[in-house]
């Protein structure tokens, strides 16, 4: 075992049998630390259900683009933790990442904090011990009690998306779960946010306006489309004309836009070669990935068009389902879903996007974690939802039925393995393409 996974099991074990959402850990270890956390550059902190690692995906690449150092700090990671903190442009090494974890493993004193509190309040100290132009944060749950709130003013709050997820923690209404995602409002600190659901984005008006934070709204202050094969940005400084983003999907257009206006926001936003250069070069793993080669692309049929996606709750779905559409209009193949999902999640209302589109899923358990939803149960949700379902013991059996099925259709198949980032780091892991 190394060190880092020697020290992460560690960690683990000082967490609270139940996640109670709370600030006080969080603060008591930064004050022990000297508090890293106002030692940082200019914060974009960033909020949402979905959206949220593309939207800070595509600042981060034009901000290199224009030659700028950025650190970032994104969760959770897909193959190793390392892909969580990333240092001036580079992923943090393991030398580095135990040094900061054995501090805040010190300074805690072995009192109960949660796992993703004590990573952070590590990723801070990091993030505060090497300068950068920018540091890129995005909440792990939530806002108005993650962990990353402990930001008194950042340059500015970028709202993506919101839709029901992670309910036991945040409510069960989507009010109540807009209002914990405009937590991170600051008083007078600017707002930008995705075109949301009146009743999400009414929550999120409020709470701005009792924080006097300036806001600006995709679709009414700002707009992003694509139109002629490029993107179109809009705002009161004028219209401009960019390619289109490197990720896939309809929904990037105003993932691009949440990150263009964000930058402008925050004072940060680089002259126009460097945001179409940066446009051209987003990446972000996991998220409508297309698998070309390795390992797991060997096992499936010869010529089919594999895609690879973490979304796991109904709003994820529609948007992935959407994207899957477009690809049927443009060449049409038979769709078989390989879908993996936590048992946290809505597997009903995820597939449901998918009615009239699939061909068949093929459910499979979650290696990764003993949270995982039985393929059985999954299958009986996607059945619910008005899709053919079967059940499988692993993604390598799923993959065998998928090929034995396009056997009989006689064309390649189009492959779409989803339902949970968990799975995503185990296929990248077993092709051998994991992230750098």
């Amino acid at each position: 075992m190394d060190q880092v996974t020697a020290i992460l099991e560690r960690l683990l074990a000082l967490h609270p049998r139940e996640i109670d959402l709370s600030l006080g850990r969080m603060e008591r270890l930064l004050a022990a630390l000297d508090h890293p956390e106002r030692k940082l550059p200019p914060v974009i902190h960033v909020a949402g259900t979905n959206g949220k690692g593309s939207t800070t995906a595509a600042m981060r690449a034009i901000m290199e683009a224009a030659g700028k150092r950025v650190h970032v700090y994104t969760s959770p990671h897909l193959v190793a933790f390392n892909e969580r903190i990333r240092l001036g442009g580079t992923l943090v090494d393991d030398v580095r990442l135990t040094a900061a974890l054995d501090a805040c493993e010190l300074a805690n004193g072995g009192a109960e904090i949660t796992f993703f509190e004590i990573t952070t309040a590590a990723a801070f100290l990091l993030f505060s011990e090497e300068p950068a132009d920018a540091l890129l944060l995005e909440v792990g749950l939530g806002g108005r009690l993650d962990a990353t709130n402990v930001i008194d003013r950042p340059a500015v709050s970028v709202i993506t998306s919101i839709s029901m997820d992670h309910e036991r923690y945040l409510g069960a209404s989507l009010e109540g779960i807009a209002l914990e995602k405009a937590g991170v409002i600051k008083q007078g600190v600017p707002v930008i946010t995705a075109a949301q659901d009146d009743i999400a984005l009414q929550a999120i008006e409020r709470v701005a306006l009792r924080n006097r934070s300036p806001i600006r709204i995709f679709g009414q202050d700002f707009a992003a489309y694509e139109e002629n094969g490029r993107l179109i940005y809009q705002d009161e400084n004028g219209l401009f004309d960019f390619p289109l983003p490197a990720l896939r999907g309809h929904h990037q257009f105003e993932n691009a836009g949440l990150a263009i206006a964000a930058l402008r926001a925050a004072g940060l936003l680089p002259e126009v070669p460097a945001v179409e250069k940066g446009l051209q070069t987003i990446d972000w793993p996991g998220r409508l990935q297309p698998l070309m080669h390795g390992r797991i692309v060997e096992q499936c049929p010869q010529g089919a068009e594999i895609w690879l996606d973490g979304g796991h709750n109904p709003g994820a779905g529609v948007v992935v389902a959407a994207f899957m559409g477009a690809q049927e209009e443009r060449c049409s193949r038979p769709l078989y879903v390989v879908c993996g999902m936590l048992n946290t999640k809505d597997p009903v209302g995820f597939f449901r996007a998918f009615e009239g589109l699939a061909r068949h899923v093929a459910t499979i358990p979650l290696s990764a974690t003993e949270n995982g939803r039985d393929p059985f149960e999954l299958a009986d949700s996607a059945r619910e939802a008005g899709l053919e379902a079967t059940p499988f013991e692993s993604l390598e059996a799923a993959l065998a039925d998928v090929s034995a099925c396009a056997k009989k259709d006689g064309e390649p198949p189009r492959i779409l393995i989803c339902g949970s980032l968990y799975l995503v780091g185990e296929v990248l892991a077993l092709n051998g393409t994991p992230p750098a």
